[in-house]
């Protein structure tokens, strides 16, 4: 198969997004204004991003799809509600992370968000554990779109009527021209925002009303910046195979029922590492000045010994400094302690710091 296209790729030429090949995808790294205005445009008003080339996974069956779905997906779904999200894994017999998704509880079963460069294997995994009476499928028919930015709800309200009602993490259908399109209050930015899922004729109509509102496009290297800030993983970087959801600091993605009872891949490594702590954690890392500490920089303690390395880094334009995120030795995690990181053969201060860099902004409704 050649490099494949999204539905709104000539609207994308159009706007003069500038093109990388993206997990078999032609995909916009960036637009006119660059990465950093795209990147402040969205914490300020309200970008859009296409995210169509991430797999949309419809599963469907009988009444244990709940618990069959459970042996590979560490989430409580049994007590998941309807038009309800969690950000999860799908895990291998290592407990290590083969991939990190986004599930929705819908009418008629689950919806599952897969990472692009991913989608073939966990179908892959996922199908080992259904039985013929559980039916799968990917969704070609519709794109998914990522409203994004403190501005969001009020525009996606104008066309989608009670849009502005739901509370992050949570979903529903609305029509638009004719057509049912779901929605759900969640992004990978730290901003308040939505995904929508919106057949693929209808779409470019969609963006040209973003477009008339003021939105703008923003492409994957903002997306990259945004994400960073906001202390969130990127698959293949801060998470891979050999990386177990303990070990990246994101435990509480696993609910207390299932850290208890189990029964899903991996569990016993996790179990272990949650009653003994691990070996290594991820923290964020703010080097000193202006230094960019990228992907493979090595981290090292003060007394010149190797710790850890830097996973994700970039300069972060929210916080007009660089960020990075990295695995380092658990004893060298507490915040606030001083390390090293080495680039281009030249030794810099950095400290461990909490994340996120930058605080979300979800909007939680009221109570």
């Amino acid at each position: 198969m050649g490099v494949q296209k999204t539905a709104l790729y000539d609207l994308h030429k159009s706007l003069g997004a500038k093109f990388v090949p993206f997990a078999g995808y032609e995909m916009p790294i960036q637009y006119k204004d660059g990465i950093v205005k795209e990147h402040i445009y969205t914490r300020t008003g309200a970008g859009f991003f296409d995210v169509s080339h991430m797999g949309q996974l419809f599963i469907q069956g009988n009444e244990n799809l709940s618990k069959t779905l459970e042996k590979i997906i560490p989430a409580d779904l049994k007590e998941l509600k309807l038009n309800h999200s969690k950000y999860s894994f799908l895990l291998n017999d290592k407990g290590g992370v083969i991939d990190d998704l986004i599930i929705t509880k819908r009418s008629k079963g689950f919806l599952i968000i897969l990472n692009a460069a991913c989608k073939d294997k966990d179908i892959n995994q996922i199908s080992k554990f259904l039985d013929k009476s559980i039916r799968y499928s990917l969704d070609r028919k519709n794109s998914l779109i990522a409203l994004q930015g403190p501005k969001s709800a009020e525009i996606l309200e104008k066309i989608f009527k009670g849009v502005i009602q739901l509370k992050f993490m949570q979903g529903g259908e609305f029509r638009y021209e004719d057509s049912v399109s779901y929605v759900t209050r969640s992004g990978y930015t730290g901003e308040d925002g939505f995904e929508i899922s919106i057949d693929n004729k209808k779409v470019k109509n969609l963006i040209n009303f973003f477009i008339e509102n003021n939105v703008k496009p923003i492409g994957l290297g903002a997306r990259d910046t945004l994400r960073l800030e906001a202390g969130l993983c990127l698959y293949g970087h801060d998470l891979d195979e050999n990386i177990n959801p303990i070990e990246a600091n994101l435990k509480w993605a696993i609910s207390k029922r299932r850290r208890t009872e189990g029964g899903f891949n991996g569990f016993n490594i996790i179990k272990k590492d949650l009653e003994n702590g691990t070996s290594k954690i991820r923290v964020g890392i703010i080097p000193e000045g202006r230094i960019i500490a990228r992907e493979g920089v090595k981290i090292f303690s003060e007394d010149e010994k190797e710790i850890g390395k830097i996973t994700s880094g970039s300069f972060g334009p929210s916080l007009n400094q660089p960020v990075a995120m990295g695995y380092i030795d658990t004893k060298y995690s507490k915040e606030g302690t001083a390390v090293n990181v080495k680039v281009r053969d030249k030794i810099y201060n950095a400290k461990i710091c909490k994340l996120p860099f930058y605080k979300k902004n979800h909007f939680k409704g009221g109570e």
